[in-house]
């Protein structure tokens, strides 16, 4: 490849990794000023909506005291927790309701009636049964996280082209072999976005089991303690250390995504 088309495909990878990065960048510089203009020229009232700085200061004081760490790794932990659980229960169940017509007519009449019950519903008797404990949190969060790992599983499964699993069966694939080798590169991409939505959603697991079941710990709970204290500035700062979080999460699946993309 000449010196010249190298540059062209260089220059093409810039601009279009501009293109991606300006639009939300200049959406968040608007929302940033006219959160600034609307509450530092008193438009709004500052325990609805806190301006800029005093929720940065929220921020930094959070910070220096050790208590966003603390509360934060609590959450990291619940939702890790949580998230692992649903992989190891949701990705064989998603295989078996793909493969098996016995298997998804016995659990799918269950997943159904589980994901209409709200999970904040189920939270107050997971605390009644196992206490104010870790690991209702993480079953708590393991069930936001399950439904959709499972159908999303299960549909990659029964996509595949059956032609080709055919041809590998006449080759002498089998089992073991011809999971690994063909029914699992060919169902990656819906895996991939059962594991990328279930890692985001195990956040909102983990919020909502703090909510119920997790005291002051974590940082729902640390959200709960703004709210019983009318400290707006310190809710909105424990927000956005939330949406950070999800942002990380967020970079870990796609980093795995193509790391799986490029070993398959």
């Amino acid at each position: 490849m000449s010196t010249q088309a190298t540059n062209v495909q260089r220059a093409r990878r810039r601009q279009a990794t501009a293109l991606a990065l300006v639009p939300p960048l200049l959406v968040a510089i608007v929302l940033l000023g006219l959160w600034y203009f609307g509450s530092a020229y008193g438009h709004i009232n500052p325990l609805f909506l806190p301006s800029p700085a005093d929720v940065w200061q929220r921020l930094l004081d959070g910070f220096s005291s050790g208590l966003f760490e603390a509360n934060a790794l609590a959450t990291i932990e619940e939702s890790l927790l949580g998230f692992l659980l649903a992989v190891l229960i949701g990705l064989p169940l998603g295989y078996g309701l793909a493969k098996s017509r016995l298997i998804a007519a016995t659990i799918q009449p269950y997943l159904a009636a589980g994901q209409a019950i709200p999970a904040i519903v189920i939270a107050p008797f997971l605390v009644l049964w196992l206490g104010y404990t870790l690991l209702p949190t993480v079953i708590l969060c393991m069930l936001v996280v399950l439904f959709p790992m499972v159908i999303t599983t299960a549909l990659g499964v029964r996509t595949i082209d059956r032609s080709i699993v055919d041809a590998a069966r006449v080759d002498g694939a089998a089992g073991w072999s011809l999971l690994t080798a063909i029914e699992f590169p060919l169902a990656l991409p819906a895996i991939l976005a059962a594991v990328r939505t279930g890692l985001t959603l195990s956040i909102t697991g983990a919020l909502v089991g703090e909510f119920v079941a997790g005291g002051n710990q974590g940082l729902g709970g640390l959200i709960l303690q703004g709210q019983h204290q009318y400290d707006t500035p310190f809710m909105f700062a424990t927000l956005a250390l939330l949406a950070a979080l999800a942002a990380v999460y967020y970079g870990l699946a796609w980093l795995l995504s193509k790391l799986a993309e490029a070993v398959y």
